[in-house]
């Protein structure tokens, strides 16, 4: 596989190899793929790839917002595949994911797949005429692994068009173990307590000028502003509940609900309050130009205690990071009203594609079943909400929670509500006045602004 991202080199292949192995002893024969490998390298058992076919050079090119280090372990997940295949899968990962597929749509430059992670663009790409319908052997390994509500996701007006690939928990708050037990601070279970710990972290730190209880940040290039919707999202689920945020992402209700209003002051609690945020950075709107892959960092270096951030943020974490539940990062869940009640938001991706072609067939169904959702659990740094993953399979302490809590059948969760959005909401409006929010602009204002913004029906 090629890719834009540098390779990880060796650490990486020893994880793959022990991947395969895992792999190969788990038994299932969802889809029929999956890795059989021997000692990691090169010689994949093929008859594992049979159903997926042969192809003499065939390439297949995926475009998607996925970089660096995590496209590093995505790659990882189609050595064998391709050696037993002859398939070329080409990947290009880039920032301006959301803008740059629909600009190759339109040009006719679209690649084969696309790891899409807003439902709202899915409906956009598929109602433009862009995305096919997936092969039946797709459709099989998606219903296999996933729950009707996962696959509703990639549901275009009653036609299943995209698998889902990885899932993840946004509703997470890391912080240090470490700091807190040399503090004498417990992980809170309310948002009560959340707000009580908060204002003690002040009580204890804040003549100090720098220490804070939060820090936060929001920029993410042409995404800047998605991790406050993110924020406001969760608040919206603890504020006014699941029903209502149905209502509010569904646009049953005005954006500017006067609930939805509640939920963002709620959230303007800790981002907007100066007391709060942003250790060892800046004031309130030092948020707005603080990558959210460094948002987190100043906790090591005991400038804030909390960063409310994805489960996905354990790849930014330096290494030599004991991450971990005694050590230097960990990960609680974000509370809500009461110890008992926890709503849970999520996120995910789905891949689509642009054409039938058989090759772009044979790695869509690939990256569909459970035999890769395990292989690319295992390689370390995801989590995914498919049922054939055994969460034993998890990198670290912070994702097994994570896959549990995405499996778990009682949970009250909710996709996140910016994906589900028409773009022009979702990854546009919402994202842009969320920053101008945190910048400080009006709350009013800016919902009023993110109301008139809603497409026509």
């Amino acid at each position: 596989m090629r890719t834009t991202a540098r390779r990880t080199g060796a650490a990486v292949a020893g994880g793959l190899a022990f991947a395969l192995a895992l792999t190969a002893c788990s038994g299932s024969d969802l889809g029929g793929g999956g890795g059989d490998g021997d000692d990691g390298g090169g010689d994949a058992a093929c008859e594992d790839y049979a159903d997926y076919g042969t192809f003499e050079g065939d390439e297949v090119t995926i475009l998607s917002s996925i970089r660096e280090q995590e496209a590093d372990q995505m790659e990882d997940t189609f050595v064998d595949f391709e050696e037993c295949t002859g398939i070329d899968v080409v990947h290009n990962g880039i920032g301006e994911f959301e803008t740059q597929v629909v600009v190759q749509a339109e040009g006719g430059n679209a690649p084969n797949l696309a790891i899409i992670p807003q439902p709202g663009l899915l409906a956009r790409l598929v109602t433009d005429g862009y995305i096919v319908e997936p092969s039946e052997q797709t459709v099989t390994n998606a219903q296999e692994g996933w729950t009707e509500e996962w696959l509703n996701y990639g549901t275009v007006d009653g036609t299943f068009y995209a698998a889902p690939l990885m899932a993840s928990v946004k509703s997470f708050v890391w912080y240090s173990p470490t700091a807190f037990a040399e503090n004498g601070y417990e992980v809170p279970t309310t948002w009560d307590e959340l707000i009580a710990l908060s204002d003690q972290i002040v009580a204890d730190h804040g003549a100090d000028g720098v220490v804070k209880p939060w820090c936060a940040g929001i920029e993410s290039g042409g995404a800047t502003g998605w991790p406050a919707t993110d924020f406001i999202e969760d608040m919206v689920l603890r504020e006014a509940g699941p029903e209502v945020y149905d209502q509010w992402v569904t646009h049953e209700i005005p954006f500017n609900d006067p609930q939805i209003y509640a939920a963002t002051e709620r959230a303007g609690s800790i981002l907007r309050n100066e007391d709060y945020v942003n250790g060892g950075i800046g004031d309130s709107r030092s948020i707005a130009t603080t990558s959210f892959n460094d948002g987190g960092l100043p906790i090591l270096d005991g400038n804030c205690f909390m960063y409310r951030m994805a489960s996905f943020y354990e790849a930014q974490w330096p290494e030599g990071t004991d991450v971990s539940p005694e050590g230097d990062a960990f990960a609680f869940y974000l509370p809500g009203d009461d110890a008992d009640s926890k709503p849970l938001l999520t996120a995910g991706e789905f891949v689509g594609a642009f054409d039938d072609n058989e090759a772009t067939q044979a790695v869509q169904a690939f990256m569909s079943s459970g035999e890769w959702a395990n292989l690319r659990v295992t390689i370390g740094g995801v989590t995914s909400a498919n049922n054939a993953v055994d969460p034993a399979n998890a990198s670290s302490d912070v994702l097994r929670l994570a896959i549990e809590l995405l499996q778990d059948p009682d949970a009250v969760t909710r996709f996140d509500g910016s994906d589900l959005m028409p773009s022009a909401v979702g990854a546009g409006s919402f994202w842009t006045g969320m920053t101008e929010w945190i910048d400080g602009a009006d709350t009013q204002t800016v919902l009023d602004q993110i109301e008139a913004s809603w497409p026509a029906s």
